[in-house]
């Protein structure tokens, strides 16, 4: 139907506006100082941007919100957008914030990786280079004995003179990644020597990749986070709805460190660059300059301001050296956006893990363990679990069962299977998606209480009919495109525990039938060998006979009989 400008009613004060659809569906997230004056600038004859027509079309109504500042407004409006998503605004090509590495507060420091420290930890970040975190923090730990994020002490780690107790190891760690790193850099540079000497060239490349991983994350944090800056430069580049953002940070006129965000870009640079600065200095002291491709306007300028607590001047350099670090950021968000980061973060399953993250309301799926039961008439009964990790099959991880219990029905079978798994985790998942119903998550679901896991990840089970996701924190989702690497999930585990089911069953079959009768066991099988003398006397004889056999009695008997005839 579309909006007049007629009908608006806005306040003249700071906060941020929403269009929406007449089913109430958030199309577009702005902020304002003005709102009646920025809302109104929508609707005139020439509008400074393609996307605005289509929006008015769309829209049925803007509701909005009244903020105290403009820099409240600025906040409030990434919120809305990670929140609602809207089709006319840039956003996160992740879909998430960057992480960062954090030491507790704990009277033990733990060493984590997080989306959202705490104020009173000390942090270093956010990191663009998730993997590239990571391998920083397995390598501290390796090195330092830094407890991880259940307060265990790396697998080995023997203590050492040479850093002293555990406080003297966590000052060391905090000296490292505030940029003193050099110590640490010629351990590495030996061990890699050591490897070279033995002809252990897999294992020195190893080494050698780990130096360049820690130089290149130690250096990021130095220029971003941790000490006073001169200048950022941000350049930006766009083909389609493809973005990229990059930050150069130069410190006396070296540039030190790059930084790459890809984004999914609607069209303005404005909005696109607006959302990465927001989220990057979100969590980290802005520097004194920061250089820009457009105007900002005034409330990111008070906002950047407010986060460093000193003057930020935001500029637009038209010569000089700080248009040549400009230019240069532009170039290097363009030869970004054609490599790997952008076509990394997109791909196709990495995509469906993170719709299915945001259906259910967690931050991540990059790690799901799914479980599946097979029995045919309680005969040969076993389970089998399949992982995905970013979306992708690890098939090295999936394992197979045998169960070993009494049960018939697949749920205590299932119970069985998980707690044996539980039992020999060192690492947790972000979900534990179970191929049933309510039913099955109600037990798994207690069963995880009891044995204290409760905190550790998500449980969620997968109904065949109308694929039907019910979770632990009692929602339930039918399932659509975004739901997509459930079904995934749930079909590979299917095939994957049919597949195991059959070659038992066949190997049963090869190796003696008799093994195949449920409840039949190596004695009994020894002492019906024994009374007949082989197997072919078993087959001939009646329930009668064998029900003579020590050991075996009528209900045995019967079901002997009723296999050899079936």
């Amino acid at each position: 139907m579309g909006m007049k400008s007629k009908n608006l009613d806005m306040p003249k004060k700071p906060g941020v506006y929403l269009f929406c659809r007449i089913d109430g569906r958030v199309l577009y997230v702005g902020k304002a100082t003005n709102l009646e004056s920025r809302v109104r600038s929508y609707f005139s004859k020439n509008p400074d941007r393609e996307m605005i027509p289509k929006l008015i079309r769309e829209a049925e109504n803007i509701d909005f919100i009244v903020t105290q500042n403009p820099s409240e407004a600025l906040i409030l409006e990434r919120q809305l957008i990670r929140k609602h998503k809207p089709k006319y605004n840039s956003q996160l090509k992740d879909d998430k914030s960057y992480p960062f590495i954090a030491l507790t507060s704990d009277d033990l420091p733990r060493i984590i990786y997080t989306r959202t420290p705490l104020e009173n930890w000390k942090y270093w970040g956010p990191f663009p280079n998730v993997g590239d975190a990571k391998r920083v923090i397995k390598l501290i730990r390796r090195y330092f004995g830094i407890r991880d994020e259940r307060g265990k002490l790396p697998f080995g780690f023997i203590e050492d003179e040479k850093y002293g107790g555990y406080s003297n190891r966590i000052e060391t760690v905090c000296s490292i990644l505030n940029g003193n790193a050099g110590k640490l850099i010629v351990e590495l540079q030996n061990e890699m020597d050591n490897f070279s000497e033995r002809l252990d060239y897999e294992n020195a490349a190893k080494t050698r990749d780990l130096i360049v991983t820690l130089q290149n994350t130690i250096t990021q944090n130095i220029v971003s986070s941790r000490f006073y800056q001169d200048c950022d430069a941000v350049g930006f580049s766009s083909q389609g709805d493809r973005g990229c953002v990059v930050i150069l940070h130069a410190k006396d006129g070296i540039i030190q460190a790059k930084e790459s965000y890809p984004i999914i870009h609607k069209g303005d640079i404005v909005d696109s660059i607006s959302l990465i600065l927001s989220e990057h200095y979100g969590n980290c002291k802005p520097p004194k300059i920061i250089l820009v491709p457009c105007p900002l306007g005034l409330e990111m300028t008070e906002w950047l301001t407010e986060q460093r607590k000193s003057k930020v001047e935001v500029r637009i350099p038209r010569r000089g050296n700080f248009s040549k670090l400009r230019i240069m950021a532009d170039r290097n968000a363009e030869v970004q956006l054609n490599s790997k980061l952008w076509k990394n973060s997109g791909n196709l399953e990495n995509i469906a893990a993170n719709d299915g993250a945001s259906l259910i309301g967690i931050e991540n799926l990059n790690h799901i363990v799914c479980f599946d039961m097979a029995q045919l008439m309680g005969k040969v009964r076993v389970g089998a679990s399949v992982v995905f990790r970013n979306g992708r099959p690890s098939k090295k991880e999936y394992r197979t069962y045998r169960v070993k219990s009494q049960a018939l029905d697949d749920i205590s079978m299932m119970e069985e299977i998980v707690s044996r798994w539980m039992k020999k985790q060192e690492e947790w998942p972000d979900l534990i998606l179970l191929d049933g119903g309510i039913t099955h998550l109600s037990l798994i679901k207690q069963l995880v209480q009891n044995l204290g896991y409760d905190n550790y990840f998500k449980v969620a089970a997968l109904a065949k009919r109308e694929e039907r996701l019910f979770t632990d924190d009692e929602n339930e989702y039918v399932l659509d495109r975004k739901g997509r690497i459930f079904i995934y999930a749930r079909d590979e585990a299917h095939r994957f525990v049919n597949s195991f089911h059959s070659k038992r069953r066949s190997k049963i079959a090869l190796n003696d039938p008799l093994e195949a009768i449920e409840g039949l066991g190596a004695k009994k099988i020894q002492s019906l060998l024994r009374y007949f003398g082989g197997k072919q006397g078993i087959i001939s004889a009646n329930e009668d006979e064998l029900a003579k056999v020590p050991g075996i009695g009528k209900n045995m008997a019967r079901k002997i009989t009723k296999f050899f005839k079936e």
